[in-house]
């Protein structure tokens, strides 16, 4: 069966996910949080830079590392990790991926989750809104957040002042088959990424010809190969060799850049941060970029922010992930 090409025909004429039409929903995104309305996902996630202003709150304090291998079948959860002491001097944004692809592609898959299994997401907010934090008490907003691997319902819990308990929401969806219009499962991603060749040109090809996210009107052939490759980056559950082929395909493109020393996120982990500049509004001359934090041990994906002149306005970091049982659950 081929996914990608099932994906393609099922969202033929969407928009493209680039930033400029997602900018205008951002403050839609956070009413409707604050109103108990559903988390919204995009193929899945391409507002992954702009969710955790809408972050619903636990009395959870961790930092770690993501998506190392399970302890038993089916889970994949996350366990503490020291900073070593890692030199990016000089160090290109090719050289970077190359070495994440070599890491990540050696590292064991745990057993996939079945179809009525959850994964399990904590973010926490790289730039919380200051209203959301007076009135929820808190200067740390998390976001525990809950999936169906087969994409069948989605679950939350709504923010709540500090000392209060809160809710469990659960929400049926249909996110297969294009069920829900750009929104796809867990299982549907890992699909697609566990077909992925092992070359980055390979791969770059392999997006083209499938071409599942529409390209953005005016866009370059690089712009559409990052778009592609960014939304796929988002995946709940990624298995390693498809990662790796990510890291390559995403190391034939211009416009990358690494930072020559370790950045906190916003859990106080010390990641590496990889940077491709975007620009929403060139009539301002304002500079974008979308900054993707990894773990400088395993080189997994572990957050992503939205960068203006600079300064961080908009994302999260991967504080926990796991595959658990029911929504609730944390592993």
């Amino acid at each position: 069966m081929d996914e990608m090409t099932q994906v393609r025909e099922l969202r033929a004429g969407a928009p493209a996910p680039d930033r400029g039409r997602l900018a205008a929903g951002r403050t839609r995104l956070t009413e409707t949080a604050r109103a108990g309305g559903r988390h919204q996902v995009l193929w899945r996630r391409r507002e992954f830079v702009i969710v955790a202003v809408v972050a619903a709150v636990t009395a959870v304090a961790v930092t770690v590392t993501v998506l190392l291998s399970g302890t038993a079948p089916g889970s994949r959860k996350v366990e503490p990790a020291s900073t070593p002491n890692v030199s990016l001097k000089g160090i290109r944004a090719a050289q970077l991926l190359e070495r994440a692809a070599e890491l990540v592609e050696k590292e064991p898959d745990s057993a996939v989750p079945r179809a009525d299994q959850w994964i399990y997401t904590l973010q926490m907010s790289e730039s919380p809104d200051p209203g959301l934090v007076r009135v929820l008490g808190k200067s740390a907003i998390e976001q525990p957040s809950w999936i169906r691997y087969d994409g069948s319902a989605m679950a939350s819990r709504n923010p709540v002042p500090k000392g209060q308990k809160s809710k469990l929401s659960i929400t049926k969806m249909h996110l297969e088959n294009g069920g829900e219009g750009d929104d796809r499962s867990p299982r549907e991603l890992y699909r697609v990424l566990d077909a992925l060749p092992a070359g980055g040109r390979q791969t770059l090809t392999f997006l083209r010809e499938k071409n599942a996210i529409a390209d953005g009107q005016g866009a370059t052939q690089a712009e559409s190969d990052y778009t592609e490759i960014s939304v796929l980056l988002t995946a709940d559950v990624m298995p390693s060799k498809g990662l790796a082929s990510l890291y390559r395909a995403l190391a034939t493109l211009p416009g990358g850049t690494v930072a020559d020393h370790l950045v906190k996120d916003a859990s106080g982990r010390r990641v590496i941060a990889l940077s491709y500049a975007r620009e929403d509004n060139p009539k301002s001359g304002e500079s974008m970029a979308d900054q993707w934090l990894l773990d400088p041990q395993t080189y997994r994906i572990v957050g992503m922010r939205m960068v203006q002149d600079g300064k961080v306005v908009g994302g999260n970091a991967i504080a926990a992930r796991a595959v658990v049982d029911k929504a609730g659950e944390r592993g």
